[in-house]
C-alpha cells in the first residue's frame, strides 16, 4: 500500500503529507489533493506543548519554523469569568511545586493552608508566574513548559513547501465523486472536477467538516456530543495588535459561551464561540465586534459546528485526520493536537502490506479514548461553575455529565487526588489548576504532607516559591525575546 492519496490540505493535509514523506521515504507516494477555491476553517491559532515533539520529529527549526508563522510562545490560557463571572484563573503549561512520588504538590499547599498560610496556589508555578508577567525564555534543560500561538495558515504553507520538497506531489482540483471498489468496498479512486481520476491504496479524508470520504462514501457514523458541551457556532475576526504579545491565550466567558484572543506577531486572533440556542448570529457579532482591541483586518469568518467523534475513523482503506475525524471546540487548543497524534499513529501503524484489522481496531481505540478524555476536561469547564445569571450558564450547570468526569470530579472533591490514565493529553496539574480554578476544593489532603514540622513546611514553600520568583525576574519581556530569536517580517493582512 504505497500509494498515499490525501483529499484536502490545510492544517491537517499538509500536517499529514509533510510527516509522512519525511518519515516514510521512498516507502510511500503521497499525493495530496486540494483546490484553492475552497476555503479551510483555518482560525486554529493556538496550540499545546506536544507540537514541538511533531515539529523535533520532522527535523523543524524552531526559529524558522516561529518566522515563517508569525508565532509566539504560549504558556498557558487565561479563563476569565467561568467561575462566577467576575473571577479569573490560569490554566498553566509544566508543574505547580514539586510533588512527592506518593501525593502532589497540592497536598501539601492544601496542609499549610489549613494551618493559615495564605501564600496563592499560582505563585508556585513557573509557567504561570512568567506569563502573568508577560515574560518568556528559553531554560536550560528545558525547564520552560510552552506551545506556540501560530497562523494556521501559514503553517499549511510552509508545511507544504517542506513536503513537496520530500516529493509530496500536489493536484489542484474539486473532488467529484469517490469511486469505491465494488468487490471489497473500499475506495479505489477519487474523481476530479477536471475528469481527472487519481488512484490510491490508502486515502487520508481531510476534507474537514465535510468528511466527503469516511462518512459521504464509507458511512463511518457520528457521535453527536452537543449535550454536553451546547456551543454549535463561532465567529472569527482577526485585528491588528496593541501592545506587545502576551505569552499566553485568553479565553473569556459570557452569558451564552466564550471569547478568545490569541496575539500573533503580526495581528491578534479573535473569536466569539456560542451556543445558537441562546444566541443569535447578529447578536453574536455585535458582541464579539464590541468587545475587540485594535482595528480589524478582515471580514468575520461564520463557523457551525457539532462537537463529537466520528466512530470509526480508520475505515477500510480511509483515515479521517482533523475536523473530518471529529470537532472539539477549541477552549484547550487541542485540534491540532488531534491531527498530530491521528497522524503519527498512523505513521507507527503503517499498512504496506496490507489494512490490518487489528491495526484499524487499535487506532480507533485510541483516538475515540484521547477524544473522550479531552472531552470529558472541556465539559468540566462548563460544569463546574456558579454562575447561573443566564439560561446557557444554568444549563452547563445543572447537566449530567459522564460518569468518568464525575468519578474524577469527587474524587478530588473528596481526597485531592487525581490520576492520569492511559497516556492522557491533561496530565494532574492541569486537573488541578482547572478544578480549583472552577471552584471545586478538596475537603481532604494526603497525610504524608503531616509529615513535616512547621519549619520544614515553611522552608519547602518559601524555597519553591522564591526560586520560582527568582528565575521569572531574570527573564526577559515576552515580545523583545521573540522579536531578537524568531522575529518575522511584517505582513500585509488582507
Amino acid at each position: 500500500m504505497r500509494r498515499v492519496v490525501i483529499a484536502g490540505g490545510g492544517t491537517a493535509g499538509w500536517m499529514a503529507a509533510a510527516a509522512i514523506a519525511r518519515t516514510m521515504g521512498r516507502v510511500a507516494d503521497v499525493t495530496l489533493i486540494e483546490s484553492d477555491s475552497i476555503g479551510t476553517v483555518g482560525v486554529g491559532e493556538s496550540t499545546i506543548p506536544p507540537l514541538i515533539t511533531f515539529n523535533r520529529l520532522l527535523n523543524i527549526d524552531e526559529a524558522q519554523f516561529m518566522r515563517a508563522t508569525q508565532a509566539t510562545f504560549k504558556l498557558g490560557i487565561l479563563f476569565d469569568g467561568w467561575k462566577n463571572g467576575g473571577d479569573r484563573y490560569f490554566h498553566s503549561f509544566g508543574l505547580t511545586g514539586k510533588d512527592h512520588w506518593s501525593a502532589g504538590f497540592q497536598h501539601f499547599w492544601l496542609y499549610a493552608r489549613q494551618k493559615g498560610y495564605e501564600q496563592p496556589y499560582d505563585d508556585y508555578c513557573l509557567e504561570l508566574t512568567a506569563a502573568l508577567r508577560g515574560r518568556f525564555a528559553h531554560l536550560p534543560g528545558e525547564a520552560t513548559s510552552y506551545a506556540y500561538q501560530l497562523d494556521s495558515g501559514l503553517y499549511a504553507k510552509f508545511l507544504r513547501s517542506m513536503a513537496e520538497g520530500d516529493g509530496t506531489r500536489r493536484v489542484e482540483g474539486k473532488i467529484a465523486q469517490v469511486e469505491l471498489d465494488g468487490t471489497r468496498g473500499d475506495i479505489a479512486a477519487l474523481l476530479l472536477e477536471s475528469g481527472e481520476r487519481i488512484e490510491g491504496d490508502l486515502f487520508i479524508d481531510c476534507t474537514g467538516f465535510r468528511a466527503l470520504l469516511i462518512e459521504g462514501a464509507l458511512h463511518a457514523g457520528f457521535d453527536d456530543w452537543t449535550h454536553y458541551l451546547p456551543c454549535d457556532a463561532a465567529i472569527a475576526i482577526q485585528t491588528e495588535n496593541i501592545g506587545a504579545p502576551r505569552p499566553y491565550t485568553r479565553a473569556m466567558a459570557h452569558d451564552a459561551g466564550w471569547q478568545w484572543r490569541i496575539p500573533l506577531q503580526h495581528r491578534t486572533g479573535n473569536g466569539l464561540v456560542y451556543c445558537s440556542r441562546y444566541l443569535d448570529r447578529d447578536a453574536a457579532l455585535a458582541r464579539l465586534l464590541g468587545n475587540l482591541e485594535g482595528r480589524t483586518l478582515v471580514q468575520p469568518n461564520f463557523i457551525r459546528f457539532t462537537t463529537g467523534a466520528r466512530r470509526k475513523q480508520w475505515h477500510r482503506n480511509c483515515v479521517a485526520i482533523g475536523l473530518s475525524g471529529g470537532f472539539m471546540e477549541p477552549l484547550e487548543s487541542t485540534s491540532i493536537h488531534l491531527i498530530q497524534r491521528a497522524v503519527l499513529r498512523l505513521i507507527r501503524m503503517f499498512p504496506l502490506q496490507g489494512v490490518s484489522l487489528r491495526d484499524v481496531a487499535e487506532f480507533n481505540e485510541q483516538q475515540f479514548t484521547d477524544m473522550l478524555q479531552i472531552r470529558d476536561f472541556l465539559i468540566l469547564h462548563y460544569k463546574a461553575t456558579e454562575r447561573g445569571d443566564s439560561p446557557f450558564w444554568r444549563q452547563c450547570r445543572d447537566m449530567a455529565i459522564p460518569e468518568s468526569l464525575a468519578q474524577k470530579i469527587e474524587l478530588f472533591r473528596e481526597t485531592g487526588r487525581v490520576f492520569r490514565k492511559n497516556e492522557e493529553l491533561f496530565a494532574e496539574n492541569s486537573w488541578v489548576q482547572v478544578m480549583m480554578g472552577q471552584g471545586i476544593m478538596p475537603r481532604a489532603h494526603h497525610p504524608i504532607a503531616e509529615k513535616l514540622r512547621d519549619d520544614e513546611l515553611n522552608k519547602l514553600l518559601r524555597t519553591l516559591r522564591d526560586n520560582v520568583a527568582r528565575t521569572v525576574a531574570g527573564m526577559p519581556e515576552h515580545g523583545a525575546y521573540v522579536a531578537q530569536y524568531c522575529g518575522a517580517p511584517r505582513l500585509q493582512t488582507a
